[in-house]
């Protein structure tokens, strides 16, 4: 599997940023790690072993990032209003400094001329950020797979509420959007799998709201909930993965 690394200087986050990529061609996917990781989780828990088959065909290539999660969501005792305005630089991170890199990597690695989407990926809090990635701007990410996500800001924030914070809570936004907003004909031109078990550590609530929200929308999204055997772990994200990628790297 070729790989690389990378540290560059984020003007988003004022500081150096570490990135590594994962294969030769394909298209493109950023992985997002769990609650307060780093970018080497997706190969330090073997989670590079279970996307290799689609990786070294040339299918993916995979980028990974780090969280701030230890200055945001988790910081509870730190100010809310810091600490969300603090979120949303990682948001422009992300939206104005990785998308373009990632769209420049991909149509150089495979001659292609003007590739639009980006796949987007996280497992926990990962999958939270993730979501909430691909629900704000459908105009940069057209795949989603976000497995057992919690999609309220409360779980960062408390009670805390302010502009910021709810644009970033996908419970709350989502249930305002108007029905004939402009990104639900974007979202039904993608593919989104939104999934949870309901064993131990999971919590499924989050899933089946946010489920019940995009289908009183009409918004195209496959939200599963896995059986009550399936735990809040690396070994059945690994088998979640198996299953769901033949469905969102499939272009029908």
């Amino acid at each position: 599997m070729e790989t690389q690394y990378l540290k560059e200087y984020s003007h988003a986050l004022n500081k150096d940023c570490e990135c590594k990529i994962y294969g030769h061609a394909g298209r493109p996917v950023l992985f997002i790690p769990c609650q307060d990781g780093r970018f080497f989780d997706f190969e330090n828990f073997h989670m590079a072993d279970v996307w290799a088959p689609w990786i070294d065909a040339g299918k993916v290539m995979v980028f990974s990032i780090d969280t701030i999660d230890k200055e945001t969501w988790s910081n509870t005792a730190g100010d809310p209003c810091w600490r969300i305005e603090r979120y949303e630089q990682w948001i422009r991170f992300i939206t104005d400094e990785m998308v373009p890199f990632m769209r420049d990597t991909a149509n150089s690695r495979n001659g292609w001329e003007g590739y639009p989407g980006i796949f987007v990926f996280g497992c926990s809090l990962g999958a939270t950020h993730a979501a909430n990635l691909y629900l704000r701007r459908p105009d940069l990410f057209d795949r989603l797979l976000a497995l057992s996500g919690i999609y309220t800001a409360e779980y960062g924030f408390g009670g805390y509420m302010d502009d910021l914070v709810y644009q970033n809570s996908p419970i709350h936004y989502m249930a305002n959007l108007p029905e004939d907003h402009p990104f639900i004909p974007l979202y039904n031109q993608k593919k989104a799998v939104i999934c949870a078990g309901q064993g131990p550590w999971e919590l499924p609530e989050s899933t089946r709201q946010l489920g019940s929200l995009l289908q009183a929308k009409h918004i195209s999204a496959w939200v599963d909930l896995w059986g009550y055997d399936c735990s809040h772990d690396w070994d059945w994200w690994y088998k979640q993965v198996v299953y769901f990628l033949p469905y969102l790297l499939d272009e029908k």
